[in-house]
């Protein structure tokens, strides 16, 4: 699965969440959608629901975080 995958998915279910990047900002999966570029929306992903995005590497393994994910207050 895609990290816009996850994204779109994200939106259509209007999931009350933020996704926090690595410089602790704070976004809503729309704006990412919006403003992630074209081979940053292309990386393969895993959503694990209430915790992170995390990039699945060319070994098929988790890596690095790409998002950690916060319940809109």
């Amino acid at each position: 699965m895609s990290l816009r995958d996850i994204l779109e998915k994200l939106v259509e279910k209007g999931a009350p969440i933020l996704l926090s990047d690595r410089n602790n900002k704070d976004w809503e999966a729309g704006v990412l959608l919006e403003r992630l570029s074209e081979p940053m929306l292309k990386r393969r992903a895993h959503f694990q629901p209430g915790l992170y995005i995390a990039e699945i590497n060319d070994g098929g393994y988790l890596g690095t975080v790409l998002f950690k994910v916060k319940q809109k207050a």
